[in-house]
């Protein structure tokens, strides 16, 4: 997702992904090519040892209107290119270039739509200062890498959780928890749980 934070509790969607998540989109790689789970980590590893440019995958989404991500396209064809690599006898090589060509192909796909966002952003909130990101996917150090100068370009500050907490749920709760409890934001014990709880209520 990408979400404009005004302030505790007060969140802004400019988009969000329209069919597979990026971090989905990793697992399933990885899991088509034998490394296991979680995908994030195993497929970053393989990446550094790849060639990124072995085989032509796709940028869902790229240069079209709005912030929106797909991912659903690209797994796809991750699928079909491993499919087309001779059968039982995958090297290595061949699933370190799968993995980096996947990485570059997300890495491309994160920069054109984060950029679409961070033009929204100092557009419409030109007082904002960050880019910042979260979730076990900001993890991956070639996501930063490609993040990092997109939001110095912009004026913005990058903002990005120490490696050890990126995929830390309790962490992330416990955190957003103490943030509301500062201000006062606090329910009683006979609040309504809610399973699913939109970021951007107008949405």
């Amino acid at each position: 997702m990408l979400v404009v934070i005004e302030g505790i509790g007060r969140y802004r969607q400019l988009g969000t992904t329209i069919d597979d998540a990026v971090g989905e989109a990793f697992d399933k790689t990885a899991k088509m090519l034998g490394l296991g789970y979680p995908g994030g980590p195993a497929v970053e590893r393989m990446a550094r040892r790849g060639d990124g440019a072995r085989f032509k995958l796709p940028r869902p989404l790229k240069g079209r209107d709005g912030c929106d991500f797909s991912f659903s396209g690209l797994k796809t064809a991750v699928r079909h290119t491993i499919e087309k690599l001779p059968e039982g006898a995958l090297t290595e090589g061949d699933i370190a270039d799968v993995c980096a060509s996947f990485q570059f192909a997300v890495g491309d796909v994160m920069a054109d739509r984060c950029g679409r966002a961070v033009e929204v952003f100092k557009r419409d909130w030109p007082d904002g200062t960050a880019l910042a990101v979260a979730g076990g996917v900001s993890a991956n150090q070639h996501l930063r890498t490609v993040l990092e100068p997109l939001a110095e370009n912009a004026g913005l500050r990058f903002v990005a959780p120490p490696q050890a907490l990126c995929t830390d749920n309790g962490a992330m709760i416990a955190w957003a928890g103490l943030e509301r409890l500062q201000l006062g934001l606090t329910d009683g014990l006979d609040f309504a749980a809610r399973p699913r709880w939109p970021m951007d209520e107008a949405r």
